[in-house]
């Protein structure tokens, strides 16, 4: 009998296209062959049974076809990026409060989806199926389901083969010291109290940094991103996606110019803040009616930076900031060569009980 519930490995979750490119006429960068719908929060992710064990992930739209601006392949120079030099880490994510009762006792990442998986499971295939392979968790609240879950799963005595990479756990801790008793006190601040575990000598050769959430649903080939990243000479780089008006509010939002780089950004907007934020997202490839519906352009909280500017900007030129979106992203937009990539898939960022129920009811809808 076929299953759709399986133990997690390298080739089962996540299926992911290995063609990337920048458009000569728009300057854009995105896969190549771009599907002939652009993805939005609304698209089901189903799951397709294809032999005993094994669960793919596979996607359906309802969006416009004209909604993409760069679709020809002939148009598209390609260029390699190496895994080898990139790290992850991986958010643990708050206290989850939106997502009570389920974080009652568990972290964000560690809540059940799909029925056999956990939220970690997403960024953690996510990042084995791009040939990530030095992974950096940083945990915090409620946190022994998920340190349970990931020793058990992602533990190199279950043959799970790393090579030269390494899943770390890295723990929020107090040590001695008026600034060492404080817990994390943000996204930002988290990675900086880990900074010295980046500067030790096994990590040396790691140019790039990747940023990621523990709570988003979504597949993306993260080499991709990291590509773009490089081949713009960017400091940082936002994966990003069209929203739109009645969700801007609760995302980071960004506007650009024709080169794709980021002019300007704002964490969560309300009011006529919110409405300043408005764009022409035909920028984007969209249709001028997908345009009307998805105004803005949203940062999906996926980050890559180059590793000296993650750095310098934690130690010294945003040494107060304690948070990415709300910090970090509109400081360096001023002095640093800020990216923005669009993203053209399913994702979901999974906060609340209502996007919860939302995304495990798509999955069961489109099961096979």
């Amino acid at each position: 009998m076929d299953s759709t519930c399986a133990a997690l490995s390298a080739t089962n979750l996540v299926q992911l296209s290995n063609k990337v490119g920048r458009n000569r006429a728009t300057l854009f960068w995105g896969e190549s062959k771009i599907a002939p719908q652009i993805r939005t929060t609304t698209t089901l992710l189903s799951v397709q049974s294809s032999k005993p064990a094994t669960a793919h992930a596979v996607l359906t739209s309802d969006v416009n076809q004209e909604s993409t601006a760069f679709q020809e392949e002939h148009n598209f120079e390609t260029l390699e990026a190496d895994p080898k030099g990139v790290a992850s880490i991986i958010l643990g994510g708050g206290a989850g409060t939106r997502l009570f009762p389920l974080t009652g006792r568990r972290a964000k990442p560690a809540v059940p989806i799909g029925g056999c998986y956990r939220l970690i499971d997403i960024p953690m295939s996510n990042c084995i199926n791009s040939g990530i392979k030095k992974i950096f968790i940083l945990t915090q609240f409620n946190s022994f389901s998920l340190n349970r879950h990931l020793s058990r799963l992602y533990s190199f005595g279950n043959g799970l083969s790393f090579g030269d990479g390494f899943v770390e756990v890295l723990a929020a801790t107090q040590t001695p010291g008026e600034t060492g008793k404080k817990w994390f006190q943000g996204t930002a601040d988290a990675v900086r109290q880990f900074i010295w575990v980046f500067e030790d000598a096994k990590n040396k050769n790691i140019e790039n940094i990747l940023i990621l959430s523990g709570d988003h649903l979504y597949r993306m080939d993260y080499m991709d991103f990291v590509q773009k990243h490089i081949d713009t000479n960017a400091d940082i780089t936002v994966s990003c996606v069209p929203m739109d008006d009645s969700r801007a509010s609760d995302y980071g939002l960004m506007k650009i110019d024709k080169t794709g780089r980021i002019v300007q950004f704002a964490e969560k907007p309300k009011g006529s803040d919110l409405k300043e934020m408005k764009v022409d997202t035909t920028v984007l490839g969209l249709s001028a009616e997908e345009a009307k519906k998805h105004p803005y352009i949203a940062s999906m909280g996926v980050y890559v930076f180059r590793t000296e500017t993650l750095l310098k900007l934690l130690r010294w030129s945003c040494s107060s900031c304690n948070d990415f979106g709300s910090e970090i992203i509109p400081s360096a937009v001023k002095d640093h060569n800020v990216q923005a990539y669009l993203f053209n898939d399913y994702w979901e960022d999974i906060g609340t009980i209502k996007s919860f129920f939302d995304a495990n009811l798509a999955l069961t809808e489109q099961a096979c």
